[in-house]
């Protein structure tokens, strides 16, 4: 199948510092005329400035997108996201490089760009369409479910300068939305707006993509870019860090954007040891499938708790496991003598004990460990704040969409009927 778009070594330079300060004709004579004595001694310095006022935003793309596809662009801000989609839209021309799109193009850069404030949101309905390139049939056609999908029919024939913000934005998604193109740039739209509007956004791109247009979708929402896209580009300093499978690519970013920890910490002298413990654990590391060490994991996934322990004389070895929020308040804790087929009878001096917690039900954030290792019932060493662990986000409801953060600090799957009485 033949790329609907084409992008190959596409750079983009731009110029920085301060403009150039425009002089009386006394200086600009005596500058001309000094000039000729002074062009050798400032050439080199001159190529100097000049190489430092260029600034790359973007360095050798490269990439293609399938027709029908919805492509991810993820990246911190400045990684060159927004300037690859200006590119793609053609407002602005990259430095190298060539762009091939093959379909009409629709694009949602800035919401609300071309809305007028002293025309109502009727008026603005059909200049905003004209702009983004739609005929006026077919804005008259779509003139009432556009009105229905921003929720502001009462004020239709208000001016705009009148609305709120969120009005504003309501209306400017909603025509924008309703475009026809084969190709759909959409840069952050899923940032305005409550929760509820956020949600129809998320729907109404899906069936832009689903109807067999090709998206191409700039947003911090992970959740939303894991529900909508089929892959993802990972930008980072103009360049492509990563692309390929969502998952690989997402849990790579939000990993480099935490606090790096090693995932395992020696317990031998730890300041979070209770008093009177006779320090048998001496190591604790994080894992996750096959991976280990780790200092991050993705809502929903594994988390293994790996606890070495050296003690004077042998035990029946117990391991519990509290996880704590940011503010210290307990979530959940886990211990294998309160689980049935996990009581270890055998007597052993040292050795590694694991807990494994599956479908991690926490909530993005920052979590600290409590660990207890008992000799069968009674405890024998505490250590208070082990490690720390970092819970990312992901779409674990497959709706793009996050719990808020009022449902407290954990999430958990449930089925819902309805039935007439």
């Amino acid at each position: 199948m033949k790329p609907i778009i084409k992008v190959r070594g596409v750079s983009k330079r731009y110029r920085v510092g301060q403009a150039k300060r425009y002089g009386s004709l006394r200086e600009n004579v005596t500058t001309k005329l000094k000039a000729p004595l002074r062009v050798l001694n400032l050439r080199s310095r001159t190529d100097d400035r000049d190489a430092e006022s260029q600034f790359w935003a973007l360095r050798d793309i490269d990439f293609e997108v399938e027709p029908g596809a919805i492509l991810g662009l993820i990246g911190s801000n400045g990684a060159g996201k927004s300037t690859l989609l200006k590119i793609l839209s053609r407002i602005t021309r990259p430095t190298t490089g060539h762009v091939e799109l093959y379909g009409r193009v629709g694009s949602l850069l800035e919401v609300g760009t071309g809305f007028h404030p002293e025309l109502t949101g009727r008026d603005n309905i059909f200049l905003n369409g004209t702009i983004l390139g739609m005929k006026r049939v077919e804005i008259a056609s779509k003139f009432d479910e556009i009105v229905d999908f921003s929720g502001i029919e009462q004020f239709i024939d208000t001016p705009v300068k009148r609305y709120s913000s969120g009005m504003y934005v309501r209306l400017a998604f909603a025509v924008a939305a309703h475009l026809q193109p084969e190709i759909m740039l959409i840069d952050e739209v899923l940032a305005v707006g409550d929760a509820e509007f956020q949600k129809k956004c998320l729907g109404k791109i899906g069936d832009v993509a689903r109807a067999g247009r090709t998206v191409v979708l700039i947003s911090h929402n992970m959740a939303a870019i894991e529900s909508l896209c089929d892959s993802c580009l990972l930008l980072k300093g103009g360049t492509i860090a990563a692309s390929g499978p969502l998952k690989e690519v997402i849990g790579g970013y939000l990993t480099s954007m935490i606090q790096h920890e090693s995932g395992t910490a020696s317990l031998v002298n730890h300041p979070g040891r209770a008093g009177g413990a006779n320090r048998s654990m001496t190591c604790v590391t994080l894992s996750s499938d096959n991976a280990q060490p780790i200092s991050a994991v993705r809502m929903g996934g594994t988390l293994s708790v790996n606890v070495a322990f050296k003690s004077a004389k042998p035990i029946s070895p117990v391991l519990g496991v509290i996880i704590k929020n940011s503010h210290g308040i307990a979530i959940f804790g886990v211990n294998n003598k309160f689980i049935g087929g996990y009581r270890f009878e055998k007597r052993v001096a040292s050795g590694l004990i694991s807990c494994t917690l599956n479908d991690l039900p926490l909530m993005p954030g920052r979590y600290s460990l409590d660990l207890y290792l008992g000799d069968g019932p009674q405890d024998i060493d505490v250590v208070c704040d082990s490690i720390s662990i970092e819970v990312l986000p992901a779409d674990v409801f497959g709706t793009g969409q996050l719990p808020p953060p009022i449902c407290g600090p954990v999430f958990w799957p449930a089925t819902f009927d309805l039935s007439n009485d």
